[in-house]
């Protein structure tokens, strides 16, 4: 929307925020004074501009402004929020390590945190984050992981039979919708996931979500923009296509394993299962799938670690199941645990090397405990902090030729991502590791594992050749580490033969 097609309360509301963020911003200065430890501020008086930037390529912001300041720390200003900017090693033991700095607290302004329902006047569950992460530390325990996983690649097999014999696809959408359809299964119940049509519409609501997280949309949340109107709208219609199951299941005589049923017995109100299963689900949803399409996009363009892999699921096969005649999910869901988890090495270094090119997004922090410091700068109360792992992921001191995909750089000898502390951030680290790591390892597996035993495959560009080069991430992307913009990657493929 250019300014021409604003209207005048559009005109008059963003005229009176930064009247307003001006004024704030004086003030603030003036009471900081002019110490020689002072944090470098940018755009501190252009805050709205400075705002849009971040938001609108937020990659590009900040390295522009770290070469700009010439420092490895800098502060800026989102409205009357203050943010701090920071890279190198300090600072990323501090940003992993300090117990103050909150993860929720960090995304809730700044990213897209999906479904959110307080747009829709559903009160947060009033239990505290600890509490919170216990529930779904529960969620994903070994024995959940056992119960689901034969459903999961009941769940796979059923929506890649649907691609037919050969074609063309798009590895972020098709390959994305069978992990999404496994984050749906294990984060709420039987009776939601197997019916096909609400798990589509949910779908199709996250994605309508993460596409109107507008700049506008950020910036001023309560005004009824075209964009917040559809968030509220897209919000209103998660909740009532997941309610009708958890009311079902609360009337249930029988309790089970799922998700809802955990959540119930723990006490939780119904308003409040609805909201933990659409974050759980959301939570997966974000990045896993994602990353099953950059693992098939980068090992096809290097047939060495196809071949590797491919070997490596007829290995597991060969070696883990004795029924040859029974379909591939069948035989892979006899496989125990154990074994997925501890027994597909090249698949370990390959997720490993794929999730280092691929996180390099911005991480956020929010600072609710006391001042605390990085180097003589001082990280106020209540101050947001930004950490790109662009820094470390991609640092040639840390990883050889570090836009290249070389899963060698792990092997015992080299072991790369130990030539530092926290050099390896795509699970977190220190105090901040993502609980939800068991799990999305096994939907990686699990997918890849079917998909690279069921079908040939090759990448190729719009025009269906070979590409020349690697596509690349676009870390500008504020939602998901998608190929940046004008270098579109699809996957050929061909059933290799009837699994039955």
């Amino acid at each position: 929307m250019t300014s021409g097609q604003w209207s005048p309360a559009t005109i008059v509301a963003v005229s009176l925020l930064c009247f307003s963020t001006l004024f704030t911003v004086y003030r603030t200065r003036s009471q900081r004074g002019n110490s020689s430890q002072r944090i470098p501020e940018v755009g501190e008086f252009l805050p709205l501009l400075t705002a849009w930037s971040f938001f609108a390529k937020r990659r590009d912001f900040l390295w522009e402004n770290f070469k700009k300041t010439g420092a490895q720390i800098f502060r800026f200003r989102v409205l009357r929020h203050h943010v701090v900017a920071m890279k190198g090693l300090e600072a990323r033991k501090m940003f992993f390590n300090e117990k103050a700095l909150d993860l929720f607290e960090g995304v809730k302004i700044f990213s897209y945190t999906g479904p959110n329902m307080r747009d829709i006047d559903v009160a947060a569950a009033e239990q505290s984050n600890q509490f919170l992460m216990k529930q779904f530390a529960n969620l994903v325990s070994k024995e959940r992981l056992v119960d689901v996983l034969p459903a999961m690649l009941k769940d796979t097999d059923a929506l890649m039979a649907q691609w037919g014999a050969e074609g063309t696809l798009d590895p972020f959408k098709e390959l994305n919708d069978v992990v999404f359809q496994l984050i749906v299964r294990m984060g709420s119940c039987r009776e939601l996931a197997e019916d096909r049509d609400v798990v589509s519409r949910m779908s199709v609501c996250l994605d309508n979500l993460e596409k109107n997280g507008t700049p506008i949309a950020h910036l001023l949340p309560w005004f009824p923009s075209p964009a917040r109107r559809a968030i509220v709208r897209n919000n209103r219609a998660l909740f009532e296509l997941v309610k009708p199951f958890v009311e079902a299941r609360r009337a249930a005589t029988e309790r089970t394993t799922d998700t809802i049923d955990l959540l119930l017995q723990a006490g939780f109100p119904l308003d409040n299962v609805v909201e933990l299963v659409l974050g759980v689900i959301n939570a997966g949803y974000v990045n896993t799938g994602m990353n099953v399409g950059w693992t098939a996009i980068f090992t096809g363009m290097h047939p060495e670690w196809k071949d590797k892999l491919a070997a490596e699921f007829q290995a597991l096969l060969a070696n883990h199941t004795e029924n040859s005649s029974l379909p591939i999910h069948e035989r892979l869901a006899s496989i125990p645990l154990n074994v997925w988890e501890a027994e597909l090495p090249v698949m370990d270094v390959v997720m490993r090397e794929t999730l280092r090119m691929t996180m390099g997004i911005l991480s956020l922090r929010r600072n609710l405990g006391a001042d605390v410091s990085v180097g003589d700068k001082t990280i106020q109360t209540g101050e947001f902090l930004a950490y790109p792992m662009e820094d470390v992921h991609y640092d040639p001191e840390i990883y050889s030729d570090p836009h290249a995909f070389d899963p060698r750089r792990f092997d015992e000898g080299r072991e790369e991502d130990k030539r530092a502390p926290l050099a390896f951030l795509a699970w977190g680290g220190g105090r901040h590791v993502c609980l939800g790591m068991r799990l999305a390892k096994l939907e990686v597996k699990l997918v890849l594992a079917m998909f690279f035993l069921t079908f040939e495959f090759q990448v190729v560009d719009a025009a269906g050749r070979v590409p020349k080069s690697l596509p690349r991430v676009d870390f500008n992307d504020l939602q998901r580490p998608r190929p940046q913009k004008g270098n579109p990657c699809y996957i050929k493929f061909k059933r290799l033969a009837k699994d039955n």
